[in-house]
């Protein structure tokens, strides 16, 4: 879909069997076994329950039964007490606005993905659906906005840049978290919050730059959400930037049904599978995974505020 994240290429090319194993894997939603459960729950900072449902379907849910109950039971039982379900356009923002007025664990996010800004018929009106959406109570985050020079080419980059800066604005009269998706245009994610005055409160979602940008972000006061892409074999520059990244502006996300840490990349994501990747942050850290996971819980509720 054109708002599915890409991974990053991994330590060597995998054969033809196995790419066809793999899709073969997410299209009968052959989700992997469960991780060791956390001692301390933790939260899934980015999560697209609705696509996860669609594209990849659930695991172990009942015939009949509630597919999204089915997922936040999942995570419960491995130690995810609470989710942000994160919109792409206006319905999925609808919908997880929605979701979350039902469901006490979980908090909603709402946007236009950077890459269908640029395609949308009217902007302006999808912007004004967004916006309404986002005086809604359960509604905490503005996002994913941000800029993808990777999938948006030259031509669609104005109207993406235009969708960005109203995202932030919007953020900012609303009082909430802004979720920013940021491919390979660190740089204009800067530029851009500069000029226009980032909000109090900002995440790089499934964070993808370097020591240096990480840097940069902390600098500023920024969250840094890590993906599974941190367990990755080639993803030394992530783990080098979880390494100088302050646990106190640390958050954890799978952005599934994408993005399925290692051992089990190729496979449908969600979340509870996050013991993995918090535990590949705390190894980066050199910390205790208990502590760590403390330390993001109670971000979650300086980012999100409470979930009930």
């Amino acid at each position: 879909m054109s708002h599915m994240p890409s991974t990053p290429p991994s330590s060597g090319s995998p054969t033809p069997s196995e790419k066809r194993r793999a899709n073969a894997a997410r299209r009968a939603g052959e989700f992997p076994p469960a991780p060791e459960p956390l001692a301390v729950p933790v939260f899934d900072s980015h999560t697209h329950l609705d696509l996860t449902i669609q594209e990849a379907g659930v695991p172990g849910v009942e015939p009949g039964g509630d597919p999204v109950q089915a997922l936040i039971a999942a995570a419960a039982k491995n130690g995810i007490d609470r989710l942000v379900q994160v919109g792409v356009d206006v319905d999925s923002s609808r919908w997880g606005a929605d979701l979350a007025d039902r469901h006490e664990s979980v908090l909603a996010a709402v946007a236009l993905h950077p890459n269908d800004a640029p395609r949308l018929a009217d902007l302006d009106e999808a912007l004004r659906e967004i916006e309404a959406l986002a005086a809604r109570p359960r509604v905490r985050g503005i996002g994913e906005t941000g800029m993808d020079t990777f999938r948006t080419q030259d031509e669609g980059r104005a109207a993406q840049e235009t969708s960005f800066r109203a995202h932030i604005q919007i953020a900012k009269r609303h009082g909430k978290a802004l979720i920013i998706h940021d491919r390979e245009a660190h740089d204009d994610v800067l530029r851009i919050l500069d000029s226009e005055g980032a909000p109090d409160t900002v995440v790089l979602h499934c964070f993808s730059g370097d020591a240096t940008f990480a840097a940069e972000c902390v600098r500023r006061g920024y969250f840094l959400s890590f993906a599974g892409t941190i367990t990755f074999a080639s993803a030394t520059n992530l783990r080098e930037a979880a390494a100088i990244t302050p646990p106190e502006l640390m958050m954890v996300e799978t952005d599934a049904p994408y993005l399925t840490p290692v051992p089990h990349r190729g496979r449908p994501n969600a979340s509870y599978l996050i013991p993995i990747t918090v535990r590949a942050l705390a190894a980066a850290r050199g910390v205790d995974v208990d502590e760590l996971c403390a330390t993001i819980s109670a971000t979650g509720n300086r980012v999100f505020g409470p979930w009930a």
